[in-house]
């Protein structure tokens, strides 16, 4: 087992780079990644949030440029969030001056992009469209690409970017570097892996349908008209950072604008709000200028907020892969944290599909108890309300009240 980073013979500038951010013990997808990275193999990776999956792409990739100083890297992201943050954590371990960089995202304007591309950058991450918007207008050439990554490649084929990540690869020699990660390995991704990946290194990092073991997470019974006082007592029972996931782009906005009256520092992300205000929330939430951040599900994967302590479920995921996704903005990088789910009857399809996820051989069926979800807390013998259940992480899944 290696204890330390300077057991990958990475480069010391590298190593200074990594020990400067304190990386100090490899994270266990990194342990086994980045020494099969390093050797030139192609990677299919699979793994839980919040386990460091990033620096296992990002610490051989940049190496490799080192190494390499003609050839240029390709990285692609789901989202602009994804996208931001990958190229923050990557452009705090860029040691030398020759691995400039460029962001090619959606909502920020084109001049600036074209400024980065202009620049000969050899470090490139983006989202699939904006990749694809450059390509076209011929700002962007990827023929000297040696290395690429797909990051969260599921959410990719969910939103649709198949077709563009096609058209994209299609223009980076075959004679390449491919890594890519999913948080699930369904028969699209398998079908990818097989199209893009030669006789690659498989890589599996704990249950990817099970949460973090270190995420304790609770299950309320409630009403629709109760949510909202149900919010306001868990918010005030509790201290710390917390996100809230709300189902709508509306019904973000006006719950961040009502808790704020109510004297609950609060604010709002979601898909109508322009790049750079998007940027503004995420870095303030990560600066601590307000506690609650009330979001959609384009917050679900990727933001990475160390000090995030509870996750509110307002509304249950429509997707019920995206509950792990939502859930494992507590917990990072081996932290402890709290997920709380509000349940109302009309959530129990979705309910039972998340159970069936983390449970693939519980029975079908698997409903909460009629007749909840009216407000009725009646004690059990231990003292608490029989519309609650209590589990903690993959040890013990979660079980509908």
């Amino acid at each position: 087992m290696t204890q330390d980073f300077n057991g990958f013979g990475l480069p010391p500038k590298l190593l200074h780079a990594l020990a400067r951010m304190q990386f100090t013990t490899p994270t266990p997808i990194q342990e086994q990644a980045i020494p099969k990275a390093l050797a030139g193999h192609d990677i299919l990776g699979t793994a839980q949030t919040g386990t460091g999956k990033t620096a296992a792409f990002g610490i051989p990739l940049i190496a490799r440029l080192m190494e390499n100083p003609q050839a240029s890297a390709l990285i692609m992201t789901p989202t602009r969030e994804l996208a931001t943050q990958v190229m923050a954590a990557l452009q705090q371990m860029i040691p030398v001056a020759d691995i400039r960089t460029a962001l090619l995202i959606g909502g920020e304007a084109m001049p600036r992009q074209f400024r980065q591309l202009h620049g000969n950058p050899r470090l490139i991450v983006g989202t699939p469209g904006r990749i694809n918007d450059h390509l076209q207008r011929r700002s962007l050439r990827l023929n000297n690409t040696a290395f690429l990554v797909l990051d969260e490649t599921d959410r990719m084929l969910d939103m649709g970017f198949g077709v563009q990540i096609e058209k994209i690869v299609a223009q980076i020699p075959t004679q390449r570097q491919t890594m890519l990660f999913s948080a699930t390995l369904p028969q699209g991704i398998a079908k990818l892996a097989g199209k893009y990946l030669r006789n690659p290194e498989r890589i599996s990092v704990g249950s990817t349908t099970e949460a973090a073991p270190n995420i304790q997470q609770e299950l309320i019974q409630v009403g629709d008209h109760e949510k909202y006082a149900k919010l306001l007592e868990q918010l005030a029972a509790h201290t710390g950072s917390v996100i809230i996931f709300v189902k709508t782009k509306w019904g973000t906005q006006k719950l961040a604008d009502r808790l704020s009256l109510q004297s609950h520092r609060s604010d709002a992300i979601h898909g109508n709000l322009r790049q750079s205000r998007r940027d503004n929330v995420i870095q303030a939430f990560r600066d601590k200028k307000f506690r609650v951040l009330v979001a959609t599900d384009l917050a679900a994967r990727g933001l990475d907020v160390p000090h995030i302590e509870l996750v509110i479920n307002y509304d249950m995921p429509q997707c019920p892969e995206d509950y792990l996704h939502r859930i494992g903005r507590t917990a990072r990088a081996g932290a402890s944290g709290k997920a709380i789910n509000f349940l109302t009857p009309g959530d129990r399809q979705k309910w039972n599909a998340i159970h069936r996820l983390m449970n693939p051989n519980a029975p079908r069926t698997h409903e909460p108890r009629e007749g909840s979800g009216n407000g009725n807390h009646r004690r059990n013998n231990n003292g608490g309300s029989r519309n609650r259940r209590f589990f903690k992480g993959s040890g013990n899944r979660p079980k509908a009240a």
